[in-house]
């Protein structure tokens, strides 16, 4: 009996692994298509079937100026919404967790209509909020736009980070003299520090990501998104897969340091 329970966990063990190893390819295969693409060398304007090696596109990846100036504008819109958002957002998950206040509830729930409501009509609710207030259209109204739907990702992801947390850690640094503000850059943040981390990468993703909403309330603002819709009828140049894998690139190295820090830093404690 013991030997055919150890096989069958052997068994069930075996087949989760190629389970879990089949919907990770299954993620990544249309990441690991815009890589090998980069390499292609299309025949025409339409970068849609393998036709030869070619280093090319990574060598005129700067080339198009139309192109590098969407890149530099939809990095910097999801820098500065993301700095807001991950701030407001942390602060806000913040309140939620500690603190009970009268409309507490309310404002929770009001956290994740931005995640329930349908991108289309966020979008046209934003372009009118911001027409009928006479904000003209760019830049300004884009970031505004992204922290208002990436501040709630933060909120959902820095609670389930605070929920956890041990109050006795701040508590015992105040009986130690330490004043609310040393307690909180001192003890607090970097306990929270991996939250804010995974919450600001996740917003950064999204707001570099985000075409629906970008496009209603963009103005003549052309992000990277939107350079590749525009494109899409005249065919996309295969310098925008060559973006496409530098940005999952970086991603992915951010996260990779971030896991490394925080292992590092549990060593050191252990």
């Amino acid at each position: 009996m013991h030997r055919l329970s150890g096989l069958a966990s052997a068994i069930v063990s075996r087949a989760l692994a190629v389970y879990a190893a089949l919907a990770l390819l299954y993620l990544l295969l249309p990441i690991i298509t815009i890589a090998i693409f980069s390499f292609n060398d299309p025949v025409g304007r339409s970068n849609y079937s393998w036709a030869a090696f070619t280093l090319d596109n990574w060598l005129t990846l700067f080339q198009d100026p139309t192109l590098v100036k969407a890149v530099g504008t939809s990095l910097r819109i999801a820098l500065v919404s993301t700095l807001i958002a991950t701030s407001i957002g942390t602060l806000m998950a913040m309140a939620l967790v500690r603190y009970r206040f009268r409309l507490r509830k309310a404002l929770d729930l009001f956290v994740f209509l931005p995640l329930a409501t349908p991108e289309i009509v966020l979008g046209a609710s934003l372009l009118t909020l911001f027409v009928t207030l006479q904000i003209p259209l760019g830049e300004i109204t884009l970031i505004l736009a992204h922290v208002m739907f990436n501040v709630s990702y933060v909120v959902v992801t820095m609670k389930a980070r605070l929920a956890g947390f041990d109050l006795r850690l701040e508590e015992a640094a105040a009986d130690l003299g330490a004043t609310p503000w040393q307690t909180f850059w001192r003890v607090t943040f970097p306990l929270i520090l991996p939250g804010i981390a995974a919450s600001a990468i996740l917003a950064f993703g999204l707001s570099l990501d985000d075409f629906v909403i970008t496009r209603f309330n963009a103005g003549q603002v052309q992000t990277f998104p939107v350079y590749i819709y525009l494109k899409v009828q005249k065919g996309i140049p295969p310098q925008v897969n060559a973006f496409a894998t530098l940005f999952f690139m970086a991603t992915v190295s951010l996260v990779a340091l971030g896991a490394l820090l925080q292992r590092r830093r549990a060593t050191l404690k252990s």
